[in-house]
């Protein structure tokens, strides 16, 4: 079945994928896969130490399987430049609505490790990873500062947008984003706030009316994400 320009590609989240980590989810959005999981540290980073302020921080990563032909590992502690932007921009989004004092000194660290690729890793690994820091918060909450106050503000998700045959697309899988005159990945928050755009003119331009049409596109999306948040955390979920 032929997918609409304006539909999310399916998206099956599964809660508590590992026994370790104190958040883990797999997430799934058509043929992207990524477990995304949040693991937490006692202590802060050393510039932080005495503050009274805790720490988001996030790392990603392709696993060699997830595409064809096979992706090298990186050794040697050596990230490349895209990896490193990535998980930068993952960081960024959970820090975003975070109130790190709440969250006391203590470090949590949300990994996403995407096992296929097919398009959107960067969104798929905002969305998944943070369902999988919200269980992680709620399994320290007791022992939080105030444990009456959930130390995120909002909700996160993540969304590609772009221009596909003169088309405004939502959800970009490989084969879409390949195609795509202008591709665009929107940060949101289930309040409808913005955290982050990143658009780009693949040898071609796009007009004001373009752009305003991909963020209406973005934000139908995630609101749509945050629906799907929401049902899978269930009695878990802290935003009304």
């Amino acid at each position: 079945m032929t997918r609409q320009h304006d539909e999310l590609r399916s998206i099956s989240i599964q809660r508590n994928f590992t026994r370790t980590a104190a958040g883990s989810v797999l997430f799934q959005a058509g043929g992207t896969t990524v477990l995304c999981t949040a693991s937490i540290d006692a202590s802060v980073p050393p510039w932080l130490e005495g503050k009274g302020k805790g720490w988001i921080t996030a790392e990603y990563n392709m696993l060699p399987g997830s595409t064809s032909p096979r992706k090298k590992r990186d050794r040697g502690g050596k990230v490349d430049g895209r990896t490193t932007e990535i998980q930068r921009l993952i960081a960024r989004s959970f820090r975003a609505t975070a109130d790190l004092e709440a969250l006391g000194e203590q470090l949590i660290t949300v990994d996403c490790d995407v096992l296929e690729a097919d398009g959107g890793t960067r969104t798929a690994s905002i969305t998944g990873g943070f369902i999988a820091l919200v269980d992680a918060i709620r399994s320290i909450q007791h022992a939080l500062p105030n444990p009456d106050v959930f130390p995120l503000r909002d909700s996160v998700a993540a969304v590609s947008v772009g221009v596909v045959s003169e088309q405004l697309t939502l959800d970009l899988d490989y084969e879409k984003d390949y195609a795509a005159d202008v591709d665009m990945n929107v940060v949101m928050t289930g309040g409808g706030r913005f955290i982050e755009v990143q658009g780009t003119g693949e040898e071609a331009t796009f007009s004001e009316e373009d752009l305003q049409g991909l963020i209406r596109l973005a934000k139908t999306g995630i609101q749509q994400l945050t629906a799907q948040q929401a049902a899978a955390c269930g009695a878990d979920w802290p935003f009304s």
